[in-house]
């Protein structure tokens, strides 16, 4: 999807709003869970049982319900990954059904990866032509070599990671250099080596009070924003010191939207969270 296209998405919708896929098995309300002891359920040709079968009945329903109200979803592989061969498969079945029931979406693979460019190239590979993501998070640690492979896909994006919401993320990301804080540095070298047509950056909203700031230097590029929800940041100030002409923010809500009811209306619940946040989340222009 390239910039254009995810731009209209956010005017047709009328939102910023990213739902985050951290689908957590222990988090699930107890009739998904048992869902996990009952026979099979089938899926692009497939079947699948155990976890797979629970996290594949949770991630539909919830999609169904929220999509209306969101422009992406951002799966964190984590919640797969930790499952293995089967939770993998569960995560592909995931982004095939968003394909196939909400055409225009935009898909987010919240990876994190960050690897010397020949491996970097292998990700890529994995990421953009194997599983249809349109976009994967990145961590710049390496240099440009990691990130480089990630631009040569047509309308896909790198995500690098810049500013994060976690709380020891002043360890490293505000120390020096050259005068500037280094986050500043690696967003001012990933720009120089991309366009904002494909690539991102990742700020978190608890960090609401910095955007201004990186938009004096960083006003094209589109920024993904988690902590909104249950990490307590404020939509509102993300808006107002984050917006450009593009909308240019996707704000993540995750578990606040996907565990906000733990009783069989979960779904329906979710849906309700989602349309209150996204009315929250509105873009200003």
């Amino acid at each position: 999807m390239n910039r254009e296209q995810l731009f209209e998405q956010i005017r047709k919708k009328g939102t910023v709003l990213c739902v985050g896929l951290d689908t957590d098995f222990d988090k699930m309300p107890d009739h998904i869970k048992a869902q996990a002891l009952k026979g099979e359920v089938a899926a692009m040709g497939q079947l699948f049982k155990g976890r797979a079968r629970s996290i594949i009945e949770f991630n539909k329903a919830i999609i169904d319900a929220t999509a209306p109200y969101c422009v992406a979803y951002k799966p964190n592989l984590a919640f797969y990954e930790c499952y293995g061969t089967d939770g993998m498969r569960a995560l592909e079945v995931t982004v095939d059904y968003i394909r196939t029931t909400c055409p225009g979406m935009f898909i987010i693979a919240d990876a994190k990866r960050g690897d010397i460019g020949n491996t970097a190239k292998m990700y890529a590979k994995a990421f953009f032509a194997n599983m249809d993501f349109d976009a994967v998070t990145l961590a710049p640690y390496m240099g440009a070599d990691s990130i480089t492979p990630f631009l040569e896909y047509k309308d896909k994006w790198a995500i690098v990671l810049a500013l994060t919401s976690n709380a020891s993320a002043s360890q490293f990301q505000m120390a020096e250099k050259d005068g500037k804080p280094l986050y500043r540095a690696v967003m001012e070298e990933m720009m120089s080596i991309s366009t904002p047509d494909n690539m991102m950056f990742v700020v978190g909203a608890t960090k609401a009070d910095k955007l201004a700031e990186i938009r004096s230097f960083c006003p094209d590029n589109f920024l993904l924003v988690p902590g909104v929800g249950a990490q307590g940041g404020s939509a509102e100030e993300v808006i107002a010191n984050g917006e450009n002409d593009h909308a240019g923010l996707l704000i993540n809500s995750s578990r606040a939207i996907l565990y906000a009811d733990s009783t069989e209306n979960f779904a329906r619940t979710a849906g309700k969270v989602a349309a209150d946040t996204a009315n929250w989340v509105s873009p200003q222009k």
